[in-house]
């Protein structure tokens, strides 16, 4: 986790935005096939507690539940993909490239590498995974 900051970060057109107050995980690389379907590309997320995560403007926010377990959350405005959270959890992942400016973050790892599409490699030298490994549907 990085340093105690405060760091803010919204959608494209500002209709979601939230302030992080408090340490954030380092960034993971989600190559799984519903980042893939809803970002058209690959996720890079970090997290905060619930507790460290505050919505400053919430009008555009919709969540889409994606599995029994999971949502994801976006902008009903602009359709910026912003966070992911279990139903079960104190936390919520938080697109990295949503935050306002520089972040401090790093990547740490790649998860669900098996299902990553075959125009790009991975070639970064970061540990690879071929799922996540408390993901509760992979027992």
């Amino acid at each position: 986790m990085t340093e105690k900051a405060t760091r803010q970060g919204s959608c494209l057109c500002g209709a979601v935005r939230y302030d992080v107050t408090g340490p954030l995980r380092d960034v993971i690389s989600c190559h799984c096939g519903q980042c893939q379907k809803s970002s058209g590309h690959y996720f890079a997320a970090t997290a905060a507690t619930l507790e460290n995560f505050r919505l400053t403007e919430d009008r555009g926010l919709k969540w889409y539940r994606s599995s029994n377990w999971a949502e994801r959350g976006f902008c009903g405005e602009c359709g910026a993909n912003l966070f992911w959270r279990r139903k079960d959890s104190d936390q919520v992942s938080i697109l990295a490239g949503s935050f306002e400016g520089d972040t401090g973050l790093k990547t740490s790892r790649h998860i669900f590498v098996a299902d990553k599409k075959d125009y790009y490699e991975i070639t970064d030298g970061l540990p690879q995974y071929d799922s996540y490994p408390d993901d509760p549907d992979s027992n």
